[in-house]
């Protein structure tokens, strides 16, 4: 039988217990039951390699002056690859009234004025890390997070050359995932969470990941496609290419048939729209029809 240290070798380290898991596609998470941490078990996709990437970049990003929570342990053992963080104090954003949505995106453009900053040397790729072998575009790296099926759908070219002109984009550290519940407001301080995702690349990947959020689960919640506000999104820089790319890989992360259900001609349409509140309105009716298609969120 193995021992309790054995089996939940973070006790080593002073932690815990821990209560319930709580499950997602690629982590289980637990708190402390005395609420002062928390724990992430990576499973699915690279589990190691999320792993370090987040705990690196937490470090980095706190030197850039954001507040995130600090590492408390991280291992790869018998246990797999997991991190313990220290719990950080606030409430997750919200995006239920117009007035939350609007406060959401102002929290997310004060935080891109630490973020967003040209690195010298940075190139694209997963992690702050810098690589120094297989540098690829901006749009390589886009394009290569895509499962191979994609290279034989025939929307595959349309997005390739739509793509291409982020090559120009400054390189910036992203955070990859800046969801509502990745921000989280104590009083007049915003902790920033959940770092799993970041990487190298142009800025308007991370800001085309929040507006596809946001649609996306303002329509799973109910919100019809014509009350989708727009008008707060507009706030944000725009690319109609990477806002293709990032509905197009929501798809090909579900199931394998769902991504056959858009055209080449949708995506041109998405990708070449100049206005960024008539690419949003598309977003919104393309996501609603899928949603009624029975693809999940």
């Amino acid at each position: 039988m193995r021992s309790t240290n054995s089996a939940e070798p973070w006790t080593e380290q002073g932690l815990g217990p821990f209560g319930p898991a709580a499950l997602k596609p690629y982590s289980r998470t637990r708190f402390a039951t005395d609420g002062s941490a928390l724990l992430k078990v990576y499973v699915g996709i690279d589990p190691e390699g999320r792993r370090q990437r987040e705990v690196a970049t937490v470090e980095r990003a706190a030197l850039l002056g954001i507040s995130v929570p600090a590492v408390l342990a991280t291992r790869n053992d018998e246990a797999g690859s997991w991190t313990a963080f220290r719990v950080v104090d606030g409430t997750p954003c919200s995006v239920s009234t117009h007035s939350a949505i609007e406060e959401y995106i102002g929290h997310v453009v004060a935080v891109s004025r630490r973020l967003y900053r040209p690195v010298a040397g940075a190139t694209p790729g997963s992690g702050w890390e810098a690589r120094r072998a297989g540098v690829v575009s901006s749009h390589q790296f886009l394009l290569d997070q895509f499962s191979p099926r994609c290279r034989s759908l025939p929307w595959w070219s349309v997005l390739g050359e739509a793509l291409q002109p982020i090559d120009s984009h400054p390189v910036v550290h992203l955070h990859g995932d800046l969801k509502p519940e990745h921000l989280l407001v104590d009083g007049d301080r915003l902790h920033v969470v959940d770092w799993e995702a970041s990487a190298c690349g142009p800025a308007v990947v991370d800001y085309a990941d929040l507006v596809f959020h946001l649609v996306r689960d303002l329509l799973y919640g109910g919100v019809p496609p014509g009350h989708i506000p727009v008008d707060l999104l507009t706030r944000l820089p725009f690319s109609g290419p990477v806002l293709a790319w990032r509905l197009l890989l929501w798809l090909d992360r579900r199931r394998t048939q769902d991504i056959d259900l858009v055209t080449a001609h949708d995506i041109h349409r998405l990708a070449t729209e100049e206005q960024a509140a008539s690419a949003y309105r598309s977003l919104a009716q393309t996501v609603a029809l899928l949603r009624a298609a029975g693809v999940p969120r």
